[in-house]
């Protein structure tokens, strides 16, 4: 979107201001905030991916849940690996190494799950005409896991009527398949 001042830069501050019930929307770019007092310096303009993560993490912030008596952190709360403090956590919004996150989980999870709406997994987002077919695969593949820890535990005829639904799911797929290609 163009800066509604210079129309020269792209914008990336866009303010919107209710007053008496009616909304004003404005769209500037960095330099024209500036100039016209939308922002006071450039320092304090940037907002940072590290800002909001600081913001969620905090557990005094309105997003966050509030930490119960046995979550409070101790102050020996560290990473193993890298010796960043959950406290320098919280306050960077960064991890220090890639363990950090196994360092610090059991203090994340009542974050992410709030934050993710009482999901903890991430499944991703599929396009409508692909739903179907890769729903297929994911149950296919359930069935499969499912499968084999039955005929590990020596359960075959349970995992006969697994291999069945398999076979059965196969089928629905191939006959999809044969539709789209006719039409």
């Amino acid at each position: 979107m163009e800066c509604q001042k210079c129309q020269k830069r792209q914008a990336t501050l866009h303010l919107t201001n209710y007053i008496n019930g009616q909304k004003t929307e404005i769209h500037v770019c960095q330099q024209c905030a500036l100039e016209n007092g939308y922002i006071d310096s450039e320092d304090e303009s940037s907002y940072s991916i590290q800002d909001l993560l600081s913001g969620l993490f905090n557990f005094n912030s309105s997003f966050a849940p509030q930490a119960e008596p046995s979550q409070v952190l101790e102050k020996e709360d560290k990473c193993s690996s890298c010796n960043l403090s959950y406290h320098e956590f919280v306050k960077t919004g960064k991890f220090g190494c890639s363990h950090c996150y196994e360092s610090f989980g059991k203090h994340l999870n009542p974050i992410f799950k709030r934050v993710h709406s009482g999901n903890m997994a991430h499944t991703g987002k599929i396009p409508k005409r692909q739903h179907d077919r890769l729903q297929q695969k994911r149950y296919i593949n359930d069935y499969r896991e499912q499968m084999k820890q039955l005929i590990d535990a020596e359960k075959f005829e349970e995992a006969a009527v697994v291999r069945d639904k398999i076979k059965e799911i196969e089928q629905k797929h191939a006959s999809s398949i044969r539709k789209e290609e006719g039409e």
